[in-house]
């Protein structure tokens, strides 16, 4: 078969290149050993979504009284149908990339592909060997969880991400190595259900890409909800034999032990990028990733790689990101690179945590002199209106030119307010047009304008 494209992998990185693909023109073949829509929308991040809507609306039952609501009875969670309700979402999106493909024209090649020559694909099917030809193939083969020496997943007791999304019955005891955005929203997930949860960061704070007082703040909620937080701490060994696993924990105080149903690895992840042919023709490696340029061009002319197989943030938004400017260059655009600097991250913990840009720390490492604003949820109508105080939006801007260097935020729903500070930093808004910039009341996001008056001395609310 021969198409002017073929997009090896279909997750948020390569059906939406293969999308755009069509749009500008081009006859598609995608080629796919699974689920459409990859990792993301079956195994990351739209079930993990489901699931934690429905700890949500748990925590929501729990804290009727709150709100002038009294329930009669206990709210009980379901396990079993909640994981059940988000396969059945996942399943759900993956049926709308079917129908996106169908609608755009693009051919699915159902199989595992490797690359056997320049414009030559390889496609091991249920049917036997299929050869596809194309000018340009783009790899986008994803990533999946990092197995450590010391933490040998074996898919019962020792687990990933993939397992912990659908576990047969909830586990009482849960330990969770590694606190970033995968680690923290397992451990808020099953905490809120009642599994007993222990969390462990090798670093001195939790979420510890954050700002490092958004980290202390969720490590605050996490630890008044009486989950237990272990920071500066590492996992030794796991003891399965038995029927807890015995967990070898190293502190600062010396090894501790502990004992759990369950061990979920969320340590990272490590690129698929074996068996797929790149030995074959020679297409360079860096670091464990396979190196592009600017376009997402590898130095084999006509083969591109995007998503978490190149070096970038590997986020779902990037990899889609990457796919369309990889497709616009293709075909004679000029697209603007990507400015892997202004890069939203998302955390959807209990607060939610979000942020773009500097922290504060790397604002001064980097020779800037700064003005930092600050505003809490506690000051804020809307917030005290939905019982949600928790958090603050910290903002820092350059003390010269008062461009915005860096977003922080934690609270109820601020991975909905984050593109604002995303539009101000790629538009190069000042400190003092955000403040000009009039927000509705009462609104969570009047926060942001009320952070950018604090860093000027002029907030009204604090």
């Amino acid at each position: 078969m021969t198409f002017d494209l073929i997009v090896l992998g279909s997750g948020p990185g390569g059906y939406v290149a293969a999308i755009r693909a069509s749009q500008l023109g081009m006859k598609v073949g995608v080629v796919e050993r699974s689920e459409l829509g990859g990792i993301c929308l079956n195994w990351g991040c739209i079930p993990t979504k489901s699931l934690l809507k429905s700890a949500q609306v748990y925590e929501y039952l729990q804290h009727a009284e709150d709100y002038g609501i009294s329930i009669e009875g206990q709210a009980k969670a379901d396990f079993e149908r909640i994981v059940a309700r988000s396969r059945g979402v996942a399943d759900g999106m993956s049926k709308g990339i079917q129908f996106l493909f169908k609608k755009n024209n693009i051919e699915v090649i159902k199989g595992t592909g490797k690359l056997k020559a320049k414009g030559v694909l390889e496609v091991n099917t249920e049917n036997g060997i299929v050869e596809l030809t194309a000018p340009h193939i783009i790899l986008a083969t994803g990533a999946r969880s990092k197995q450590l020496p010391n933490l040998p997943q074996d898919g019962k007791k020792i687990i990933g991400y993939r397992e912990a999304l659908s576990l047969p019955k909830q586990p009482k005891s849960m330990i969770i190595v590694g606190s970033g955005a995968i680690g923290s929203e397992f451990a808020h997930f099953y905490h809120t259900l009642g599994t007993q949860v222990t969390l462990v960061e090798f670093m001195p704070t939790i979420v510890p890409n954050e700002d490092e007082e958004v980290g202390k703040t969720l490590a605050r909620s996490f630890k008044k909800a009486k989950m237990n937080i272990m920071v500066d701490s590492s996992v030794e060994s796991v003891e399965t034999s038995g029927e807890l696993c015995k967990v070898q924990i190293k502190t600062k105080k010396g090894i501790e032990t502990h004992e759990a149903e369950i061990v979920l690895s969320a340590v990272g992840i490590t690129p698929n990028i074996e068996n797929i042919g790149l030995e074959e023709l020679g297409i360079a490696i860096e670091k464990g990733k396979i190196k592009v340029d600017d376009y997402y061009r590898t130095n084999v002319d006509g083969i591109y790689a995007i998503g978490d197989i190149v070096h970038g943030q590997a986020l779902a938004h990037v990899a889609s990101a990457e796919g369309i400017t990889c497709v616009e260059a293709i075909n004679g655009h000029h697209p603007e690179p990507i400015d892997y600097k202004n890069i939203p991250g998302c955390t959807y913990t209990s607060p939610e945590v979000a942020s773009v840009g500097m922290t504060e720390k790397m604002a001064i490492d980097a020779g800037y002199e700064i003005k930092v604003g600050k505003f809490p949820f506690t000051a804020s109508g809307k917030a005290s209106a939905a019982g949600a105080k928790e958090g603050f939006v910290k903002l820092i801007f350059d003390a010269k030119y008062g461009e915005l260097l860096g977003g922080h935020l934690i609270g109820a729903n601020v991975t909905e307010m984050i593109a604002e500070l995303v539009a101000v930093r790629k538009l190069e808004t000042t400190g003092h047009q955000l403040i000009k910039t009039i927000h509705p009341h009462p609104t969570m996001s009047e926060a942001i304008m009320e952070a950018a008056a604090a860093a000027y001395d002029e907030v009204i609310h604090i």
